[in-house]
């Protein structure tokens, strides 16, 4: 199995003495520390008008992240396209692709926070179309060696070449969160990897495994576990005082975020955020909180449901040295165990 990290600086607004720049500090010594304790990559979120301070531009501080480490695979978890001009998203994900040698893992999706798109004036119901349209643009930009133009719905672009062109040919390796089966097959269908959010229960993830490499085989390509990351909440607790509180910030966490995600009408488009039940049993479920053995017995669910690639997402630790413990003892007690072990992957055959 493989671990990467999964997660979110924050800045909150300050002044005086108040440091602001805080929160992002410590998220680039985190992965730091991260890649030097055998981290494969990180997968960092993009989110706006949260009031919490939540990652807004992700390539910015992944570039940051970049230079300041070596192998380290850069992740976004996701852009939003609706939001986004395609053709300087293209322009800002070949330069960082190219500076970082090639480690870019391009994460996109469709957004589903309610409050995002009132913020931007962007309609919902367009978000589908504007996804279409920036992804065929994007594919464009990194793969035409000629100049193009391009007349859309949402984007006119009249005779360019975009420059630089990515390290990676013909572009950056491309991610894409999903949920539905549908989903999850047209992700296959175009050919990118596979991102699975914190939530679903491990029998879920197994049929969505299964679901993705049945339409990746249908497609004519050959599966690979390392296609499918899929997130999960991790804290290695000193106690059970403190693995409790540490759920209850995550709940209260998770709580506070469906409010931007839900409509008008109480709805919730989609995204992660999104799980039908009880929240506090959803919560306590899908977190991998607890003591190394706790931890460990949940990685082997996992395993046996097929999962290769683990983006673990220390937000419940409280940040800080704690977080740092956490991630320290997680990679020199449970990750070992795991180093060898293959998924299984008839898990829902």
């Amino acid at each position: 199995m493989r671990f990467g990290l999964f997660g979110s600086a924050a800045a909150q607004r300050g002044s005086g003495e108040f440091d602001s720049s805080e929160g992002f500090r410590d998220f680039i010594e985190y992965n730091v520390e991260a890649e030097a304790v055998g981290f494969h990559g990180t997968f960092v979120v993009e989110h706006h008008f949260t009031g919490f301070g939540q990652v807004s531009a992700t390539l910015n501080l992944l570039t940051w992240l970049g230079a300041r480490t070596t192998t380290l695979r850069l992740g976004t978890a996701v852009i939003v396209l609706p939001w986004h001009n395609p053709v300087l998203l293209a322009e800002q994900a070949a330069t960082i692709d190219l500076l970082s040698g090639g480690r870019l893992d391009f994460g996109i999706g469709k957004g589903y926070r309610y409050n995002e798109f009132v913020g931007f004036d962007v309609l919902i119901g367009d978000s589908d179309a504007r996804f279409e349209e920036s992804i065929e643009v994007l594919l464009k930009c990194w793969g035409s060696e000629e100049r193009f133009s391009h007349k859309g719905r949402f984007w006119s672009f009249n005779d360019i070449i975009v420059e630089p062109p990515p390290f990676r040919r013909p572009h950056p390796a491309v991610w894409m969160g999903a949920g539905s089966p549908r989903s999850i097959r047209d992700v296959a269908r175009r050919g990118f990897n596979l991102l699975l959010g914190q939530y679903a229960s491990p029998a879920d993830v197994a049929e969505s495994i299964a679901v993705y490499r049945g339409a990746v085989e249908e497609n004519g390509r050959v599966f690979d576990p390392m296609m499918v990351g899929v997130t999960r909440a991790f804290f290695v607790a000193e106690s059970d005082a403190e693995r409790d509180a540490a759920l209850a910030r995550r709940l209260a966490n998770r709580l506070r975020q469906l409010k931007l995600a839900t409509q008008p009408d109480g709805t919730v488009l989609g995204g992660p955020d999104r799980a039908v039940g009880d929240p506090n049993e959803i919560n306590v479920n899908s977190a991998m909180y607890g003591n190394p053995e706790q931890i460990a017995e949940r990685l082997e669910a996992l395993r046996q449901s097929g999962v290769g690639y683990v983006l673990v997402n220390g937000g419940g630790s409280g940040g800080g040295e704690r977080g740092r413990r956490s991630m320290r003892r997680f990679a020199k007690e449970i990750m070992p165990l795991f180093s060898n072990a293959m998924p299984v992957l008839n898990a829902a055959e």
